[in-house]
């Protein structure tokens, strides 16, 4: 296999960057730009598709393929971009407005059909671009301008939206960990098929510090849960916390206190089918649980472009008219010879009627 040298600035565009100063939309572009100069691929087979919100300037800022389209679209774009050129590799950057509101109906059937791309959703749990209106992932009460008694809603969550259209990956991440999130991004691009990557990102202008409770790196061993399949789910300072499972319910705790040992503990197993334990993980949240970072699910399922390309081939392999120059040469044609040549012309070549 032939090997590609890249560094993220390759995939750095010369356009100014403009988000807010301090905005996490930074570290996130930042993760996916390492990402991709590890993954040995062609530069020039990255597409980078995006709807509208401040996450959506993404393409612009991106030395790669790109397409600014409308609201809540992007997912539906992205995905004749993939079935018209299998061999790109897509890349649908969104946020909780873009993609769970105006979006969401395109999101879902995204997810249903397991087309070969990769989703990021930048989760800021607000309508920033527009100034600050509550999302669809907005906590219930949450005070905005468009809510300023508090939100009568329960928010949707995007990883029991993935696991409801029975979507076969999904992970989650935060701006803060470069790191951390720039493995997740790689770890989504090896999957074949849908992959929808959360980011917990955070606007410092009108949700300043919405995931502080989980992204500040002061509490992170002890309220993030970072996930690895075939690994034992383990936390805290020293990893003496574990998960439990007790009477179908998940429990936080000490290991070697309350009889518990390292042997109740459970192994994450990613690539389980039944998706009962990956949505326990997707639902675990402070006080009583950390939450689970990393890849939840990355399960091998029918992938629609490459189910697409074979049903196309098959249809042709049986039929006399395989393609559009079949069909446009079936039927009463008739080929018209050049005056000055003996050569005839080919059929799609306009000739100048006489009666022009």
């Amino acid at each position: 296999m032939t090997e590609f040298t890249y560094t993220a600035k390759d995939f750095k565009s010369e356009n100014e960057v403009r988000w807010c100063p301090g905005c996490g939309d930074y570290a996130i572009m930042n993760s996916v730009q390492r990402a991709m100069a590890e993954l040995n691929i062609p530069h020039e087979k990255f597409a980078v598709i995006s709807g509208i919100g401040c996450s959506s300037r993404f393409p612009y800022y991106m030395s790669t393929y790109g397409f600014h389209t409308i609201h809540g679209r992007a997912s539906a774009i992205a995905s004749g971009v993939k079935t018209a050129n299998p061999d790109l590799n897509v890349w649908v950057i969104t946020g909780d407005g873009d993609a769970m509101a105006i979006g969401g109906n395109h999101f879902i059937h995204l997810v249903r059909r397991n087309i070969d791309l990769n989703v990021v959703l930048f989760n800021n749990k607000i309508y920033g671009l527009t100034k600050g209106q509550y999302s669809p992932t907005s906590d219930r009460g949450k005070v905005t301008k468009t809510s300023p008694f508090g939100t009568i809603e329960d928010s949707f969550v995007p990883g029991q939206l993935v696991i409801g259209a029975r979507g076969t990956f999904f992970a989650r991440a935060v701006d803060s960990n470069v790191k951390h999130t720039q493995q997740v991004m790689i770890e989504a691009t090896k999957h074949k098929g849908t992959s929808l990557v959360e980011v917990l990102q955070n606007c410092v202008i009108y949700n300043q510090g919405i995931h502080a409770e989980i992204a500040d790196p002061k509490f992170r061993a002890e309220r993030q849960l970072f996930l690895e399949h075939g690994k034992p789910m383990i936390f805290g300072q020293e990893n003496e916390k574990g998960i439990v499972m007790e009477k179908g319910r998940l429990k936080a705790v000490t290991i070697g206190q309350d009889g518990y040992k390292m042997d109740d503990v459970l192994v994450h197993d990613a690539k389980e089918l039944d998706p009962s334990l990956h949505l326990s993980l997707i639902n675990m949240s402070l006080p009583d649980l950390p939450v689970a970072m990393g890849v939840i699910r990355s399960v091998d399922a029918p992938i629609y472009d490459e189910e697409m390309t074979k049903q196309i081939e098959a249809v042709q392999a049986n039929r006399k008219v395989s393609k559009v120059e079949d069909l446009l040469k079936s039927g009463n044609t008739w080929e018209v010879n050049d005056e000055n040549s003996s050569e005839p012309v080919p059929f799609f070549k306009r000739i100048k009627c006489p009666l022009d």
